[in-house]
């Protein structure tokens, strides 16, 4: 039960985070880039002290981690082509 309320909270996530940053892909890039913004939200809240080795981002991390990972995808990629 626990991964299927990663992927609903991934996709949640990412489809808030997309809606800041707008990029290219559908839903399961979306949930993906939640997903993988709570993995890197935890990773850097554990290495700044935020958080101890055993806890893990939430949803305000994980969207935070989303957007932060569609902004450096948006600084080395540029804007998408229209």
């Amino acid at each position: 039960m626990h991964w299927f309320w990663a992927i609903v909270i991934g996709f949640l996530a990412g489809a808030i985070a997309r809606l800041v940053i707008p990029a290219p892909g559908g839903c399961l890039v979306t949930t993906v880039l939640g997903i993988a913004g709570a993995a890197f939200a935890t990773w850097l809240g554990q290495r700044i002290g935020w958080y101890a080795p055993w806890q893990g981002a939430h949803f305000i991390g994980a969207i935070v981690g989303a957007v932060l990972i569609l902004a450096i995808y948006r600084a080395v990629l540029g804007p998408p082509r229209l």
